[in-house]
């Protein structure tokens, strides 16, 4: 029987209390050489909400899983209805404050890397550069059968050519990309088979339950070695893909700070926990730094 994977953590009793003090994040950043680990709440000020925040997307959806997928043709059917869906509104996300403060830090030299359990691409977006996108990237489709990596706007356009008139309104739109439909609203929705082979075509993303590819967890590892401090931003740290990074940090003796508005599974690894909204946390450590944030922040 196969185990789901861990969608849920309840925090201990013995946590430490988030801290309101920006200090120690400006102080680490100050020094230069940090790593960020970014996860979905630095997104939810985009208008993308989180998995488990309040009102997070876990309270009402299942993430797909890569067993769901790859075994089931209905499985399938569904997942790219409600993802061609949540597409059209997912690709209109604008970076907001906290992204660009990361991307202003970055330019300035404070930073050795940007992790992301993210897949938006609003880091990029925001001009973050040599970003590592630990989970994949909605924009990206690779085929299961023969490899071939495209552009999801392609898909997109061939999606809308096979349910022409498809416009279901959904109850909301989830981290994943995927919106909220029924099974009456995916109806019969058409899927359509790789352009290269007619294989099937999967997002370029990690699903739950999946791996993250060796080599990218190794290329994490060793930012994470260099880094003279890691800054989680905006992650439960919930999934061992992104805690593993903690761990690896608190136990080679480098400063692991969090700015997350609740309780993570990491803050007994972290010397300080932030508990307040990532945009104003970090553009307000950007200030106390001397560091211009530059762009538009979403609507």
């Amino acid at each position: 029987m196969r185990m789901r994977p861990t969608l849920s953590w309840i925090p201990e009793e013995d946590l430490p209390p988030g801290s309101t003090d920006l200090e120690p994040v400006a102080d680490a950043l100050g020094a230069g050489g940090v790593v960020v680990l970014s996860g979905a709440g630095l997104s939810t000020e985009s208008g993308i909400p989180d998995y488990r925040g309040e009102g997070g997307s876990l309270s009402r959806h299942t993430p797909m899983t890569y067993q769901d997928f790859t075994g089931s043709e209905q499985a399938r059917r569904r997942y790219w209805a409600r993802s061609h869906l949540g597409w059209r509104t997912f690709r209109r996300a604008l970076p907001n404050a906290g992204h660009r403060a990361v991307a202003a830090f970055g330019r300035h030299g404070l930073l050795s890397g940007v992790i992301t359990q993210n897949v938006d691409g609003l880091h990029q977006a925001a001009g973050s550069e040599g970003v590592v996108e630990l989970h994949g990237g909605l924009d990206r489709i690779v085929c299961l059968s023969c490899g071939d990596v495209s552009r999801r706007r392609e898909l997109a356009r061939r999606l809308e050519e096979a349910n022409a008139g498809f416009a279901p309104v959904a109850a909301g739109i989830n981290p994943d990309g995927d919106a909220d439909l029924t099974d009456e609203q995916v109806g019969d929705f058409r899927v359509v088979p790789c352009a290269v082979c007619g294989g099937v075509l999967k997002p370029d993303v990690v699903f739950f339950g999946e791996n993250v590819p060796p080599r990218r967890v190794e290329h994490c590892r060793a930012l994470v070695r260099e880094a003279t401090s890691l800054l989680v931003l905006g992650s439960s740290l919930t999934v061992m893909s992104g805690l593993r990074f903690v761990r690896q940090a608190a136990r080679a003796g480098t400063p692991v700070l969090i700015v997350n508005r609740d309780p993570t599974r990491g803050d007994r690894h972290a010397v300080t926990r932030v508990a307040l909204p990532l945009g104003t946390a970090l553009t307000t450590v950007a200030d106390r730094l001397g560091v211009p944030v530059d762009g538009r922040t979403a609507a």
